[in-house]
């Protein structure tokens, strides 16, 4: 694809966001929800599809929504709570560690820098970089397999790990798009460029894609 035509790419799916389900953590976001949510809401979707998240989310954030009230919460409670989410007991250990971290060393605050995300236990730079983007409204670029498929399959980056993909998106894609860019993708991901025969048929933007490994589509 021509590089030039990023923008183009962009703007269909910002049109048609309106008309598809938001990935539940930008949807938490849009709610204004808490750094402190939005981490542990990206934490609990890792792994697991979004209509479980979403469920696992309200039910935890009933029962708490501070890292003060988190703790005051027996482990088998919240894995209670964020059952099936995947690994939800090693989940449930996690967050309760990571509030333990935040109360002691953070003053409650999640961290607003990704080294002091990073340093959080269980949080990788996927997660980390949602929280800047979503919680904090930074300028920061959230690479999901979504994000890392459509972006080499448009032949926009060509990478192979997630990490790879967000350096090279920071050396060419337009800053004012990081933050979005996730939420856009992962939208476009689950209703269009679909992992596995995608529906490039009718896909508004097939005109720019190079389908770089795509084998079947519809």
């Amino acid at each position: 694809m021509n590089d030039n035509d990023i923008v183009k790419i962009i703007n269909v799916p910002k049109r048609e966001l309106k008309t598809w389900d938001l990935p539940v953590v930008s949807s938490l976001a849009e709610e204004k929800r808490s750094p402190f949510q939005i981490l542990i809401s990206t934490l609990l979707s890792l792994r697991t599809k979004d209509e479980t998240t979403a469920i696992a989310c309200k039910k935890l954030f009933d029962l708490a929504s501070t890292p003060e009230e988190m703790l005051k919460l027996y482990e088998e409670k919240i894995i209670k709570a964020i059952y099936p989410a995947g690994f939800y007991r090693n989940k449930a250990k996690t967050i309760l560690h990571i509030c333990r971290e935040l109360v002691d060393r953070y003053k409650s605050k999640v961290p607003d820098t990704i080294e002091g995300l990073l340093a959080l236990k269980g949080v990788g730079r996927k997660t980390a970089n949602l929280v800047l983007a979503l919680g904090y409204n930074r300028k920061a670029i959230c690479v999901d397999t979504h994000v890392h498929r459509i972006s080499n399959r448009l032949g926009y980056v060509e990478t192979k790990t997630p990490e790879e993909t967000e350096y090279a998106l920071r050396k060419k894609l337009p800053e004012k798009y990081w933050s979005l860019y996730n939420t856009l993708m992962v939208a476009f991901g689950k209703n269009i460029c679909r992992p596995i025969s995608p529906f490039c048929g009718r896909c508004p933007v097939s005109i720019y894609c190079d389908g770089v490994g795509v084998i079947r589509s519809r």
